[in-house]
Protein backbone atom coordinates (compact mmCIF):
# COMPACT_ATOMS: atom_id res chain seq x y z
CA UNK A 1 0.00 0.00 0.00
CA UNK A 2 1.42 3.32 -1.05
CA UNK A 3 1.49 6.20 1.44
CA UNK A 4 0.27 8.80 -1.76
CA UNK A 5 -3.05 6.89 -2.59
CA UNK A 6 -6.52 6.77 -1.64
CA UNK A 7 -6.81 3.61 0.17
CA UNK A 8 -4.02 4.53 2.68
CA UNK A 9 -5.22 8.20 3.44
CA UNK A 10 -9.18 8.16 3.51
CA UNK A 11 -9.66 4.37 4.90
CA UNK A 12 -6.38 2.30 6.38
CA UNK A 13 -4.81 5.74 8.40
CA UNK A 14 -7.90 6.51 9.90
CA UNK A 15 -9.08 3.30 10.83
CA UNK A 16 -6.02 2.09 12.46
CA UNK A 17 -5.84 5.49 13.86
CA UNK A 18 -8.81 5.45 15.57
CA UNK A 19 -8.67 1.71 16.51
CA UNK A 20 -5.37 2.12 17.78
CA UNK A 21 -6.19 4.83 20.61
CA UNK A 22 -9.86 3.06 21.55
CA UNK A 23 -8.34 0.16 22.67
CA UNK A 24 -5.43 2.42 24.48
CA UNK A 25 -8.47 4.24 25.84
CA UNK A 26 -9.26 0.81 27.12
CA UNK A 27 -6.57 0.28 28.46
CA UNK A 28 -6.17 -2.47 26.67
CA UNK A 29 -2.49 -1.88 25.84
CA UNK A 30 -1.21 -5.08 24.50
CA UNK A 31 -4.39 -5.86 22.24
CA UNK A 32 -3.11 -2.01 21.08
CA UNK A 33 -0.16 -3.47 20.44
CA UNK A 34 -1.62 -6.33 18.55
CA UNK A 35 -3.73 -4.42 16.33
CA UNK A 36 -1.30 -2.24 15.49
CA UNK A 37 0.83 -5.30 14.20
CA UNK A 38 -2.11 -7.28 12.36
CA UNK A 39 -2.33 -3.34 10.81
CA UNK A 40 1.17 -3.33 9.53
CA UNK A 41 1.12 -7.20 8.36
CA UNK A 42 -1.98 -6.13 6.09
CA UNK A 43 -0.10 -2.74 5.07
CA UNK A 44 2.64 -5.09 3.90
CA UNK A 45 0.26 -7.63 2.78
CA UNK A 46 -1.94 -4.83 0.33
CA UNK A 47 1.10 -5.82 -2.20
CA UNK A 48 1.52 -9.13 -2.47
CA UNK A 49 0.06 -11.53 0.34
CA UNK A 50 2.49 -14.44 -0.50
CA UNK A 51 5.61 -12.67 0.95
CA UNK A 52 3.55 -12.30 4.60
CA UNK A 53 5.12 -15.97 5.64
CA UNK A 54 8.43 -14.68 4.94
CA UNK A 55 8.77 -11.18 7.02
CA UNK A 56 6.94 -13.42 9.91
CA UNK A 57 9.68 -16.21 9.55
CA UNK A 58 12.25 -13.53 9.49
CA UNK A 59 10.83 -11.88 12.54
CA UNK A 60 10.61 -15.86 14.76
CA UNK A 61 13.61 -16.57 13.61
CA UNK A 62 15.59 -13.28 14.20
CA UNK A 63 13.44 -13.18 17.71
CA UNK A 64 14.87 -16.25 18.67
CA UNK A 65 18.52 -16.02 17.96
CA UNK A 66 18.08 -12.35 19.98
CA UNK A 67 16.17 -13.70 23.06
CA UNK A 68 19.33 -16.97 22.78
CA UNK A 69 22.16 -14.24 22.49
CA UNK A 70 20.44 -12.23 25.83
CA UNK A 71 19.56 -15.35 27.62
CA UNK A 72 23.19 -16.99 27.92
CA UNK A 73 24.03 -13.95 29.92
CA UNK A 74 27.66 -12.89 28.24
CA UNK A 75 30.73 -14.29 25.88
CA UNK A 76 31.92 -16.60 28.76
CA UNK A 77 28.84 -18.83 29.12
CA UNK A 78 27.82 -21.27 26.74
CA UNK A 79 24.82 -23.14 25.13
CA UNK A 80 26.50 -26.29 24.66
CA UNK A 81 30.53 -27.18 23.87
CA UNK A 82 31.93 -24.87 21.49
CA UNK A 83 28.96 -22.87 20.98
CA UNK A 84 29.40 -19.33 22.01
CA UNK A 85 27.02 -15.55 21.74
CA UNK A 86 29.45 -15.09 19.01
CA UNK A 87 28.51 -18.24 17.40
CA UNK A 88 25.18 -17.57 17.56
CA UNK A 89 25.37 -13.82 16.20
CA UNK A 90 27.74 -14.92 13.52
CA UNK A 91 24.82 -17.61 12.54
CA UNK A 92 22.12 -15.40 12.41
CA UNK A 93 23.74 -12.22 10.79
CA UNK A 94 24.96 -14.53 8.07
CA UNK A 95 21.18 -16.63 8.25
CA UNK A 96 19.43 -12.96 7.36
CA UNK A 97 22.09 -12.09 4.70
CA UNK A 98 21.92 -15.52 2.71
CA UNK A 99 18.12 -14.43 2.59
CA UNK A 100 18.76 -10.82 1.44
CA UNK A 101 21.08 -12.39 -0.78
CA UNK A 102 18.48 -14.95 -2.43
CA UNK A 103 16.12 -12.44 -3.50
CA UNK A 104 17.89 -9.73 -4.27
CA UNK A 105 21.74 -11.01 -5.76
CA UNK A 106 20.43 -14.09 -7.12
CA UNK A 107 20.14 -13.28 -10.67
CA UNK A 108 22.85 -10.89 -10.52
CA UNK A 109 25.11 -14.08 -9.73
CA UNK A 110 23.48 -16.20 -12.55
CA UNK A 111 23.77 -13.55 -14.88
CA UNK A 112 27.72 -12.90 -14.17
CA UNK A 113 28.56 -16.67 -13.55
CA UNK A 114 27.46 -17.62 -17.31
CA UNK A 115 29.25 -14.67 -18.81
CA UNK A 116 32.35 -14.99 -16.89
CA UNK A 117 32.11 -19.59 -17.00
CA UNK A 118 30.34 -19.25 -20.22
CA UNK A 119 27.66 -21.33 -18.05
CA UNK A 120 23.76 -21.58 -19.38
CA UNK A 121 22.15 -21.63 -16.06
CA UNK A 122 18.48 -20.10 -16.14
CA UNK A 123 17.32 -16.95 -14.02
CA UNK A 124 15.19 -17.65 -11.57
CA UNK A 125 13.33 -13.80 -11.94
CA UNK A 126 12.64 -13.58 -8.65
CA UNK A 127 10.16 -10.68 -7.33
CA UNK A 128 12.53 -8.64 -4.95
CA UNK A 129 10.04 -8.95 -1.89
CA UNK A 130 9.23 -5.09 -0.57
CA UNK A 131 11.37 -3.70 2.27
CA UNK A 132 13.47 -6.93 2.49
CA UNK A 133 16.49 -5.15 2.83
CA UNK A 134 15.43 -2.35 5.34
CA UNK A 135 14.00 -4.87 7.82
CA UNK A 136 16.78 -7.14 7.13
CA UNK A 137 19.23 -4.73 8.25
CA UNK A 138 17.13 -3.02 10.67
CA UNK A 139 16.98 -6.96 12.49
CA UNK A 140 20.97 -7.24 11.77
CA UNK A 141 21.63 -4.18 13.56
CA UNK A 142 19.08 -5.58 16.71
CA UNK A 143 21.00 -9.35 16.68
CA UNK A 144 24.43 -7.35 17.04
CA UNK A 145 22.99 -5.03 19.72
CA UNK A 146 21.93 -7.94 21.83
CA UNK A 147 25.04 -9.05 21.33
CA UNK A 148 26.27 -6.32 22.41
CA UNK A 149 24.05 -6.00 25.71
CA UNK A 150 22.26 -3.00 24.65
CA UNK A 151 19.18 -4.94 24.12
CA UNK A 152 17.49 -6.93 26.32
CA UNK A 153 13.69 -8.08 24.25
CA UNK A 154 12.02 -11.06 25.65
CA UNK A 155 8.59 -10.40 24.44
CA UNK A 156 7.64 -11.42 21.13
CA UNK A 157 4.73 -9.10 20.56
CA UNK A 158 7.11 -6.23 21.28
CA UNK A 159 9.36 -7.31 18.92
CA UNK A 160 7.04 -7.88 16.25
CA UNK A 161 5.89 -4.32 16.71
CA UNK A 162 9.46 -3.02 16.28
CA UNK A 163 9.83 -4.54 13.07
CA UNK A 164 6.91 -3.87 11.01
CA UNK A 165 5.61 -0.24 12.41
CA UNK A 166 4.25 -0.25 9.03
CA UNK A 167 5.36 4.36 8.62
CA UNK A 168 8.79 2.56 8.41
CA UNK A 169 8.24 -0.75 7.19
CA UNK A 170 8.88 -0.18 3.29
CA UNK A 171 11.66 2.23 2.96
CA UNK A 172 13.24 2.94 6.16
CA UNK A 173 14.20 5.09 8.61
CA UNK A 174 16.28 1.93 9.57
CA UNK A 175 15.33 1.69 13.44
CA UNK A 176 17.07 0.81 16.68
CA UNK A 177 15.26 -0.87 18.86
CA UNK A 178 15.99 0.99 22.09
CA UNK A 179 15.20 3.99 20.43
CA UNK A 180 11.61 2.68 19.90
CA UNK A 181 10.18 0.31 22.18
CA UNK A 182 10.52 2.99 25.01
CA UNK A 183 8.17 4.85 22.92
CA UNK A 184 5.41 2.32 22.55
CA UNK A 185 5.59 1.40 26.01
CA UNK A 186 5.39 5.03 27.76
CA UNK A 187 2.41 5.56 29.04
CA UNK A 188 1.86 9.30 27.79
CA UNK A 189 2.35 8.11 24.25
CA UNK A 190 -0.90 6.33 24.98
CA UNK A 191 -3.28 9.38 25.00
CA UNK A 192 -4.49 10.88 21.72
CA UNK A 193 -2.04 13.94 21.46
CA UNK A 194 -3.58 17.06 18.62
CA UNK A 195 -0.33 18.85 18.82
CA UNK A 196 1.12 15.84 17.16
CA UNK A 197 -1.51 15.30 14.94
CA UNK A 198 -1.42 18.52 13.67
CA UNK A 199 2.67 18.68 13.64
CA UNK A 200 2.25 14.78 11.67
CA UNK A 201 -0.40 16.03 9.03
CA UNK A 202 2.12 18.97 8.04
CA UNK A 203 4.78 16.55 7.75
CA UNK A 204 2.89 14.49 5.78
CA UNK A 205 1.34 17.13 3.43
CA UNK A 206 5.08 18.54 2.88
CA UNK A 207 6.10 14.40 1.80
CA UNK A 208 3.06 13.88 0.05
CA UNK A 209 3.90 17.04 -2.13
CA UNK A 210 7.58 16.53 -2.37
CA UNK A 211 6.53 13.40 -4.24
CA UNK A 212 3.39 13.84 -6.43
CA UNK A 213 4.30 17.93 -7.65
CA UNK A 214 7.52 17.64 -7.40
CA UNK A 215 9.16 14.52 -7.70
CA UNK A 216 7.10 12.85 -9.78
CA UNK A 217 7.29 15.75 -12.73
CA UNK A 218 10.53 15.53 -12.33
CA UNK A 219 10.48 11.79 -13.35
CA UNK A 220 8.73 12.54 -16.60
CA UNK A 221 11.62 14.69 -17.73
CA UNK A 222 14.46 12.31 -16.21
CA UNK A 223 12.38 9.18 -17.65
CA UNK A 224 12.27 10.79 -21.24
CA UNK A 225 16.03 11.87 -20.99
CA UNK A 226 17.51 8.14 -19.83
CA UNK A 227 15.04 6.70 -22.34
CA UNK A 228 16.41 8.48 -25.16
CA UNK A 229 20.15 8.99 -23.91
CA UNK A 230 21.83 8.47 -27.22
CA UNK A 231 20.67 11.78 -29.02
CA UNK A 232 20.82 14.10 -25.83
CA UNK A 233 22.46 17.17 -26.64
CA UNK A 234 24.42 19.21 -23.76
CA UNK A 235 21.46 20.97 -22.32
CA UNK A 236 18.59 17.83 -22.72
CA UNK A 237 21.92 15.83 -20.94
CA UNK A 238 21.85 17.97 -17.83
CA UNK A 239 18.44 18.91 -17.96
CA UNK A 240 17.89 14.85 -17.88
CA UNK A 241 20.88 14.39 -15.13
CA UNK A 242 19.47 17.36 -12.89
CA UNK A 243 15.61 15.93 -13.31
CA UNK A 244 16.97 12.45 -11.65
CA UNK A 245 18.69 14.49 -9.25
CA UNK A 246 16.00 16.14 -7.80
CA UNK A 247 13.64 13.13 -8.39
CA UNK A 248 15.38 11.09 -6.51
CA UNK A 249 15.94 13.63 -3.68
CA UNK A 250 12.29 14.78 -3.16
CA UNK A 251 10.95 10.93 -3.68
CA UNK A 252 12.96 9.90 -0.83
CA UNK A 253 13.09 12.63 1.81
CA UNK A 254 9.11 13.04 0.20
CA UNK A 255 8.57 9.06 1.76
CA UNK A 256 10.52 10.01 4.79
CA UNK A 257 8.83 13.31 5.89
CA UNK A 258 5.54 11.07 5.25
CA UNK A 259 6.49 8.42 7.42
CA UNK A 260 7.73 10.58 10.15
CA UNK A 261 4.56 12.65 10.14
CA UNK A 262 2.29 8.99 10.33
CA UNK A 263 4.08 8.30 13.11
CA UNK A 264 4.24 11.16 14.49
CA UNK A 265 0.00 11.18 14.87
CA UNK A 266 0.57 7.57 16.74
CA UNK A 267 3.12 9.99 19.03
CA UNK A 268 6.56 7.95 17.71
CA UNK A 269 9.24 10.09 16.41
CA UNK A 270 11.02 7.88 13.86
CA UNK A 271 14.82 9.35 13.52
CA UNK A 272 15.47 11.66 11.12
CA UNK A 273 16.62 10.87 7.85
CA UNK A 274 17.53 13.75 5.51
CA UNK A 275 19.31 16.93 6.70
CA UNK A 276 19.19 19.06 3.97
CA UNK A 277 22.04 16.63 1.95
CA UNK A 278 22.10 19.21 -1.49
CA UNK A 279 23.92 21.72 0.79
CA UNK A 280 26.58 19.77 1.81
CA UNK A 281 30.06 21.12 1.23
CA UNK A 282 32.28 17.66 0.42
CA UNK A 283 31.35 14.30 0.32
CA UNK A 284 31.66 13.15 4.00
CA UNK A 285 29.23 16.07 4.71
CA UNK A 286 26.96 14.81 2.33
CA UNK A 287 26.64 11.23 3.82
CA UNK A 288 25.93 12.55 6.76
CA UNK A 289 23.05 14.46 5.59
CA UNK A 290 21.16 12.14 3.31
CA UNK A 291 19.79 8.56 4.19
CA UNK A 292 21.23 9.24 7.58
CA UNK A 293 20.20 5.74 9.25
CA UNK A 294 22.20 3.86 6.82
CA UNK A 295 24.78 5.77 6.90
CA UNK A 296 24.80 5.33 10.59
CA UNK A 297 24.19 1.39 9.73
CA UNK A 298 26.89 1.19 7.71
CA UNK A 299 29.33 3.02 10.35
CA UNK A 300 28.52 1.19 13.46
CA UNK A 301 27.87 -2.28 11.72
CA UNK A 302 30.25 -2.50 9.26
CA UNK A 303 32.95 0.40 9.35
CA UNK A 304 33.95 -0.02 12.66
CA UNK A 305 33.54 -3.72 12.73
CA UNK A 306 36.66 -3.37 10.02
CA UNK A 307 38.74 -1.71 12.48
CA UNK A 308 37.54 1.95 11.66
CA UNK A 309 40.59 4.43 11.90
CA UNK A 310 42.09 2.26 14.28
CA UNK A 311 44.84 0.54 12.24
CA UNK A 312 46.86 3.49 10.03
CA UNK A 313 45.71 5.64 7.17
CA UNK A 314 46.21 3.01 4.56
CA UNK A 315 43.53 0.31 6.49
CA UNK A 316 41.02 3.33 7.39
CA UNK A 317 41.32 4.19 3.56
CA UNK A 318 40.33 0.35 2.60
CA UNK A 319 37.90 0.25 5.04
CA UNK A 320 36.07 3.34 3.91
CA UNK A 321 36.31 2.43 0.31
CA UNK A 322 34.63 -1.37 1.35
CA UNK A 323 31.71 0.38 3.04
CA UNK A 324 30.64 2.49 0.18
CA UNK A 325 31.06 -0.73 -1.82
CA UNK A 326 28.94 -2.08 0.47
CA UNK A 327 26.87 0.62 0.53
CA UNK A 328 26.55 0.68 -3.35
CA UNK A 329 26.02 -2.90 -3.46
CA UNK A 330 23.06 -2.91 -0.92
CA UNK A 331 20.99 -0.66 -3.28
CA UNK A 332 20.77 -3.13 -5.57
CA UNK A 333 21.65 -5.78 -8.06
CA UNK A 334 23.72 -4.30 -10.22
CA UNK A 335 27.48 -3.47 -11.26
CA UNK A 336 25.78 0.22 -11.64
CA UNK A 337 25.36 0.33 -8.16
CA UNK A 338 28.67 -1.04 -7.88
CA UNK A 339 30.56 1.48 -9.76
CA UNK A 340 28.39 4.20 -7.54
CA UNK A 341 29.49 2.63 -4.53
CA UNK A 342 33.07 2.60 -5.81
CA UNK A 343 32.66 6.85 -6.88
CA UNK A 344 31.34 7.77 -3.50
CA UNK A 345 34.20 5.32 -1.95
CA UNK A 346 36.98 6.78 -3.75
CA UNK A 347 35.85 10.46 -3.09
CA UNK A 348 35.32 9.68 0.49
CA UNK A 349 39.24 8.46 0.16
CA UNK A 350 40.66 11.59 -1.43
CA UNK A 351 38.54 13.77 1.05
CA UNK A 352 40.25 12.39 3.51
CA UNK A 353 43.71 12.77 2.18
CA UNK A 354 43.13 16.41 1.23
CA UNK A 355 41.85 17.00 5.56
CA UNK A 356 45.17 15.17 6.43
CA UNK A 357 47.34 17.71 3.96
CA UNK A 358 45.39 20.47 6.06
CA UNK A 359 43.86 21.68 2.75
CA UNK A 360 40.87 23.63 2.73
CA UNK A 361 38.47 25.54 0.22
CA UNK A 362 36.33 28.57 -0.72
CA UNK A 363 33.12 27.75 0.68
CA UNK A 364 31.29 28.28 -2.95
CA UNK A 365 33.52 26.24 -4.39
CA UNK A 366 33.27 23.21 -2.35
CA UNK A 367 29.74 22.94 -2.67
CA UNK A 368 29.79 23.58 -6.14
CA UNK A 369 32.50 20.60 -6.68
CA UNK A 370 30.31 18.73 -4.39
CA UNK A 371 27.14 19.07 -5.53
CA UNK A 372 28.31 18.14 -9.44
CA UNK A 373 29.98 15.39 -8.28
CA UNK A 374 26.78 13.75 -6.57
CA UNK A 375 24.61 15.05 -9.56
CA UNK A 376 27.07 12.99 -11.92
CA UNK A 377 27.50 10.14 -10.00
CA UNK A 378 23.81 9.64 -9.52
CA UNK A 379 23.77 8.80 -13.70
CA UNK A 380 25.18 5.34 -12.90
CA UNK A 381 23.05 4.91 -9.89
CA UNK A 382 19.90 5.84 -12.28
CA UNK A 383 21.03 4.26 -15.47
CA UNK A 384 20.11 0.78 -16.79
CA UNK A 385 23.66 0.06 -18.39
CA UNK A 386 26.66 1.35 -19.16
CA UNK A 387 25.87 2.43 -22.09
CA UNK A 388 23.14 4.35 -20.77
CA UNK A 389 24.96 5.92 -18.62
CA UNK A 390 27.73 6.48 -21.24
CA UNK A 391 25.38 8.29 -23.26
CA UNK A 392 24.54 10.70 -20.34
CA UNK A 393 27.68 12.01 -19.99
CA UNK A 394 28.86 12.19 -23.77
CA UNK A 395 25.84 14.82 -23.72
CA UNK A 396 26.48 16.48 -20.74
CA UNK A 397 30.14 17.35 -21.93
CA UNK A 398 28.71 18.61 -25.33
CA UNK A 399 29.78 15.97 -27.66
CA UNK A 400 25.87 15.30 -29.14
CA UNK A 401 25.37 18.67 -30.23
CA UNK A 402 23.01 21.51 -28.96
CA UNK A 403 20.12 20.96 -31.03
CA UNK A 404 16.70 20.00 -29.68
CA UNK A 405 15.79 16.42 -31.55
CA UNK A 406 12.41 16.06 -32.99
CA UNK A 407 11.46 13.20 -31.35
CA UNK A 408 12.32 14.97 -27.88
CA UNK A 409 11.05 17.97 -28.49
CA UNK A 410 7.43 16.17 -29.48
CA UNK A 411 7.85 14.26 -26.22
CA UNK A 412 8.20 17.84 -24.55
CA UNK A 413 5.05 18.78 -26.02
CA UNK A 414 2.53 16.17 -25.19
CA UNK A 415 4.35 16.15 -21.97
CA UNK A 416 3.50 19.81 -21.21
CA UNK A 417 -0.39 18.83 -21.46
CA UNK A 418 -0.12 16.99 -18.48
CA UNK A 419 1.69 19.57 -16.27
CA UNK A 420 1.06 22.57 -13.81
CA UNK A 421 2.53 25.37 -16.52
CA UNK A 422 5.20 27.11 -14.46
CA UNK A 423 6.48 30.03 -16.54
CA UNK A 424 5.47 30.80 -19.92
CA UNK A 425 5.93 28.28 -22.97
CA UNK A 426 7.89 29.20 -25.92
CA UNK A 427 6.93 27.09 -29.29
CA UNK A 428 10.20 26.62 -30.70
CA UNK A 429 11.43 24.93 -27.60
CA UNK A 430 8.44 23.29 -26.25
CA UNK A 431 8.65 22.14 -23.08
CA UNK A 432 12.16 23.50 -22.19
CA UNK A 433 10.90 26.60 -20.32
CA UNK A 434 9.10 24.70 -17.56
CA UNK A 435 12.03 22.14 -17.06
CA UNK A 436 14.24 25.09 -16.33
CA UNK A 437 11.73 26.87 -13.78
CA UNK A 438 11.32 23.57 -12.20
CA UNK A 439 15.51 22.90 -12.00
CA UNK A 440 15.29 26.69 -10.69
CA UNK A 441 12.61 25.89 -8.31
CA UNK A 442 14.35 22.72 -7.03
CA UNK A 443 17.53 24.65 -6.39
CA UNK A 444 15.51 26.97 -4.13
CA UNK A 445 13.84 24.09 -2.55
CA UNK A 446 16.86 22.63 -1.38
CA UNK A 447 19.45 25.58 -0.76
CA UNK A 448 17.51 28.37 -0.03
CA UNK A 449 14.10 27.44 1.96
CA UNK A 450 14.32 25.34 5.28
CA UNK A 451 13.97 22.22 5.36
CA UNK A 452 10.59 20.14 6.37
CA UNK A 453 12.68 18.65 9.72
CA UNK A 454 13.41 22.34 10.76
CA UNK A 455 10.16 23.81 9.72
CA UNK A 456 8.79 20.69 12.10
CA UNK A 457 10.63 21.65 15.17
CA UNK A 458 9.53 25.58 14.39
CA UNK A 459 5.88 24.22 13.45
CA UNK A 460 3.08 25.59 16.06
CA UNK A 461 -0.71 24.50 15.38
CA UNK A 462 -1.62 28.10 14.21
CA UNK A 463 -4.59 28.93 11.49
CA UNK A 464 -1.96 30.27 9.02
CA UNK A 465 -0.22 26.64 8.93
CA UNK A 466 -3.32 24.97 9.57
CA UNK A 467 -5.01 26.46 6.28
CA UNK A 468 -1.31 25.42 4.81
CA UNK A 469 -1.72 22.33 5.72
CA UNK A 470 -4.77 21.83 4.21
CA UNK A 471 -3.64 23.35 0.55
CA UNK A 472 -0.59 21.62 0.23
CA UNK A 473 -2.81 18.27 1.23
CA UNK A 474 -6.12 18.90 -1.32
CA UNK A 475 -3.19 20.75 -4.10
CA UNK A 476 -1.44 17.17 -3.85
CA UNK A 477 -4.33 14.58 -3.27
CA UNK A 478 -6.31 16.47 -6.69
CA UNK A 479 -2.80 15.17 -8.68
CA UNK A 480 -2.65 11.42 -7.22
CA UNK A 481 -4.69 10.07 -9.75
CA UNK A 482 -1.02 9.55 -11.53
CA UNK A 483 0.02 7.32 -8.67
CA UNK A 484 3.52 5.83 -8.29
CA UNK A 485 5.48 4.11 -6.22
CA UNK A 486 8.79 5.30 -4.53
CA UNK A 487 11.94 5.02 -5.54
CA UNK A 488 13.23 3.39 -2.63
CA UNK A 489 10.69 0.44 -2.77
CA UNK A 490 13.32 -0.79 -5.41
CA UNK A 491 16.22 -1.44 -2.79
Amino acid sequence: MLFNSYEFIFFFLPITFVIYFWLNKKRLTQASKGWMVFASLFFYSWWNIIYLPLILGSILFNFAIGSTITRIGNSSHKVKKGISRKSILVFGVVSNILLLAYFKYMDFFISNTNMILGTHWDLMHIILPLGISFFTFTQIAYLIDAYRNEVKEMDYLNYTLFVTFFPHLLAGPILHHKEMMPQFDSIKNKIINYHNIAAGLFLFSIGLFKKVIIADTFAGWANAGFDTSASLNLIEAWATSLSYTFQLYFDFSGYTDMALGVALMFNIRLPINFNSPYKALNIQDFWRRWHITLSRFLRDYIYIPLGGNRNGEFRTYSNLFTVFLIGGLWHGASWMFVAWGALHGSAIVIHRAWQQFGQKMNTFWAWFITFNFINITWIFFRAKDWENAKNILNGMIGLNGIVLPEKYEKYFGELNNHLIQFGPVYEHINGKAQTTVYVILGFFLVLILKNSMQQWNEFKPTRLNLFFILTLFLVAVSMMSRVSEFLYFNF
